[in-house]
């Protein structure tokens, strides 16, 4: 049985330099658990294109990368809408260990 350790993550609007039109506000976010699952507190939402731009780089964060890795060491993504400018942050709320033939 091979177990693996991932992070779970949690995406927060850290600012917004321009106008936001889609809704999102400073502190807004979600989560990404176990793996695969993505949460939104309640109430709230979050916008498609700001969600979109930041999915590519989440399997990564799941991970441990060397310490030199850029990836590692950089942890703020943009929305792709120039008008809003939104910048979220990606930060590591803990650590789990799964089981692969779990997963896949």
């Amino acid at each position: 049985m091979a177990e693996m350790r991932l992070y779970d993550l949690r995406v927060t609007v850290e600012r917004i330099e321009g106008r936001s039109v889609c809704g999102l506000e400073v502190g807004d976010y979600f989560e990404v658990t176990e793996s695969n699952r993505v949460r939104i507190p309640e109430g709230k939402h979050f916008c498609l294109y700001a969600l979109q731009s930041v999915m590519p780089l989440l399997p990564a964060k799941q991970r441990k990368l060397p310490d030199e890795d850029w990836l590692e060491q950089d942890s703020l993504v943009c929305c792709p809408d120039p008008d809003e400018r939104v910048v979220m942050r990606i930060e590591r709320t803990g650590e789990r260990v799964l089981r692969s033939e779990d997963l896949t």
